[in-house]
């Protein structure tokens, strides 16, 4: 790591939600790893959603202290958010912005833009099917999908395209909610006796927990329950299904890792704009 500690602190932010309480936990938990790592000044996270604000995240940070703030969205793609309502809300000029109090904050990538994520992904489906042989098993990406999430789409067309390269799943497939090819169709879409869901989400929540399993028509456990009883078995075949990517304790590296690579990246670039 390049970042000097000392000086520097770490903004996560996330989407968060009224309804959903889980859908902050991740990054929260994130964060509580990322700051018990001493690897930063300060680690803070805000919202679009949810208290703490983006609004309030400018003043979080007292500039006597904190000369850097890394700025990491803790989002799947880029998109709507990343690009147009975080830089607005947190006043960022561009990747780089120069506070009137001094401080100089750094605009990172989101989390699923990191190579790291495939790998990411390849564990978590490891773990939930631990003792069947990839090379009888699909895999499937799943993602949101519809127009108002396209790059949501891409990061799982992108990422199913990595795995399957690699050859060591029978099948890969990115999946949607609501667009072709759905993650309903998978027993057409697959022949294989075993599959493995991983949804390509930030956090847990109605589509983790009732959505997906409603189109897998798979029985349906109490909520937080629904990841406990694989395999779960259909006609003849074997499905098992991940909690959302975003929950993995390896997203904690993956936004360290963003913040390192900003500095790295603006190196080779031979500058900051």
């Amino acid at each position: 790591m390049t970042i000097d500690r000392a000086n520097s602190a770490l903004l996560i932010v996330g989407h968060g939600s009224t309804v959903n309480p889980d859908s902050s936990s991740p990054t929260l938990a994130h964060a509580a790893e990322i700051r018990r790592r001493q690897i930063f000044a300060d680690v803070e996270c805000a919202f679009w959603k949810e208290e703490p604000s983006l609004r309030d995240a400018l003043f979080l940070f007292d500039p006597e202290l904190v000369h850097e703030v890394y700025v990491v969205p803790n989002f799947i793609s880029e998109g709507y958010f990343t690009q147009t309502v975080i830089p607005r809300e947190l006043e960022l000029n561009d990747r780089v912005t120069k506070r009137s109090n001094g401080q100089i904050w750094k605009y990172c990538e989101p989390v699923g833009n990191h190579p790291m994520m495939t790998d990411l992904l390849l564990q978590r489906a490891r773990q939930v099917a631990r003792d069947v042989d990839p090379r009888e098993t699909s895999l499937l990406i799943v993602a949101h999908g519809t127009d108002l999430n396209e790059n949501s789409a891409v990061a799982a067309k992108r990422e199913a395209e990595k795995i399957r390269a690699l050859g060591k799943y029978a099948t890969v497939l990115n999946v949607y909610m609501e667009e072709p090819p759905l993650v309903s169709d998978w027993r057409k879409l697959t022949k294989t006796s075993n599959v493995v869901v991983v949804p390509f989400f930030i956090s847990d929540g109605l589509h983790s927990y009732e959505d997906i399993p409603r189109q897998e028509t798979a029985p349906r456990a109490a909520r937080g329950e629904v990841f406990q009883p694989n395999p779960y078995k259909i006609e003849d075949r074997s499905l098992f299904y991940a909690p959302s990517i975003g929950t993995d304790a390896g997203f904690a590296d993956i936004i360290i890792e963003q913040a390192a690579k900003f500095d790295s990246d603006r190196s080779h670039d031979g500058g900051m704009n």
